[in-house]
């Protein structure tokens, strides 16, 4: 049975932002996976959400798979969720200190994960892998830390050696701007992201070609 070929659906209402965007942001997206690269056509300019849908500026609908990157448990403009939203707003938007409400919400988490004694709460996942690294090397006194190719670990100098997710979509092996030296991760072994049958296999290790080490770096002790 042959595949047909997949087709590009016009999006007119969302070409024409795409076009204007591309005056004012970079490559007319805030993020490089957002911008349809691999998939082709305009990014879809969503502009609202209820539930498991989501509506984009030409009126399609579709299944939000993503779901904030699963920030979204209860789906989107969930009637309790907004009630809290606009409470806290109320009360102010943003004040740069401390909050009560801040202390409730790592005790909710640690209650959830028992594991956890201490946290600390970050707005993105590249301020969260950027924390973890530091805080590891600290611990441990080590430099070298693992990165896997086509895996997404941020966008800090240090993970861009080998960049996934949007950039691999873009089609870029590497980012430019990344200096030599400590600005770049120090890379143990990297393990070829697509190649799950190695990934199942008691053993595995990477392969000769593949391991490397940034030139200047060396842990302090193994």
């Amino acid at each position: 049975m042959e595949i047909p070929e997949p087709r590009t659906v016009r999006a007119p209402r969302s070409e024409r932002l795409f076009a204007r965007a591309q005056r004012s942001l970079v490559g007319g997206v805030n993020s490089p996976v957002r911008a349809f690269r691999a998939v082709g056509g305009a990014p879809r300019f969503i502009v609202r959400g209820r539930g498991p849908w989501l509506q984009d500026a030409d009126g399609r609908r579709y299944v939000d798979y993503c779901g904030s990157w699963g920030a979204l448990l209860l789906g989107h403009a969930h009637p309790g969720v907004v009630q809290s939203i606009q409470r806290a707003a109320a009360r102010g938007t943003s004040f740069g200190a401390a909050t009560e409400a801040e202390v409730l919400l790592a005790e909710a988490v640690k209650r959830s994960f028992p594991s956890i004694e201490l946290l600390r709460f970050v707005n993105s996942g590249t301020e969260a892998t950027m924390s973890a690294v530091r805080a590891a090397r600290g611990f441990t006194e080590r430099e070298r830390i693992v990165t896997f190719e086509g895996g997404y670990h941020g966008h800090a100098d240090a993970f861009l050696a080998k960049a996934g997710s949007g950039m691999a979509a873009a089609g870029l092996p590497a980012s430019k701007g990344v200096p030599d030296g400590e600005g770049r991760v120090d890379v143990a072994a990297r393990s070829p992201a697509r190649d799950q049958q190695a990934h199942r296999s008691p053993g595995w290790s990477a392969p000769p070609s593949r391991a490397r080490s940034t030139a200047g770096s060396r842990p302090r002790r193994s």
